[in-house]
């Protein structure tokens, strides 16, 4: 039980200036989001990004050293935090197969939800560090885990996972395209097969697929309901 509940006490206040640099902070890196995820972050200056933010210039380097330090700030903020979160939700199952596919359906999820999220995944998600870190670790971590307990079945484990990841970063580059446009190729789609939970589920399934599970087991999977936040362990 926390003490200060007990004693009725509340938290110390943040002080004001530590309150403000974290807000200014968090400005920086939600303006650097929205700027790499439109145009890469080769193409993005710092005056832009303080500019996006209403920032000072000079005030860039009181919270980043360089825009590198920027970068490697923005990447932990998108893949590592999402990819915690995940870690949480998939703390309980057993199923190798099972925790694969929470993780494709909540990436899925999110960036339907959080567009500039997802076109960040698109436009990032090759490079070495996305691949290396965060949910490209994760996804290596969890398959090589499933064809170790032999739930998976591939001939070259290397060359799934570039193939799983490529799924994931495609699915997510058609469903924001079909979720914007309504329909592809000029054919227009039923609602039911641009659905929130049906898209993710698909993909789920066309990733356990490469990973050597056959249609119906992957579509088994991919169906059962998904971990709460609340199910995850404190």
């Amino acid at each position: 039980m926390n003490d200060r509940k007990e004693t009725g006490m509340s938290a110390p206040r943040e002080p004001r200036g530590a309150r403000r640099k974290r807000e200014t902070r968090a400005r920086l890196l939600e303006a650097a989001l929205a700027l790499v995820a439109t145009r890469g972050v080769e193409h993005v200056t710092i005056n832009e990004i303080t500019e996006a933010a209403d920032v000072g210039f000079g005030s860039f380097y009181n919270h980043f050293e360089s825009k590198d330090a920027l970068q490697a700030a923005l990447f932990d903020w998108v893949f590592e935090e999402f990819g915690e979160q995940l870690d949480a939700l998939v703390s309980g199952l057993s199923d190798p197969a099972e925790v694969v596919a929470v993780g494709v359906r909540h990436t899925l999820m999110r960036a339907r939800r959080e567009p500039v999220w997802g076109n960040f995944l698109i436009r990032e998600g090759f490079s070495e560090r996305a691949l290396q870190d965060g949910l490209g670790r994760r996804l290596k971590r969890d398959s090589e885990a499933g064809i170790a307990a032999g739930r998976f079945v591939v001939a070259d484990p290397f060359m799934c996972h570039v193939a799983v990841s490529g799924i994931v970063l495609a699915a997510i580059a058609a469903e924001l395209s079909l979720v914007a446009n309504g329909r592809s190729g000029g054919v227009p789609h039923p609602a039911h097969e641009l659905g929130e939970e049906r898209f993710a589920e698909r993909a789920a399934v066309a990733v356990l697929q490469a990973l050597g599970l056959d249609r119906s087991e992957a579509q088994r999977v991919a169906r059962r309901p998904l971990p709460s936040a609340a199910s995850a362990p404190d």
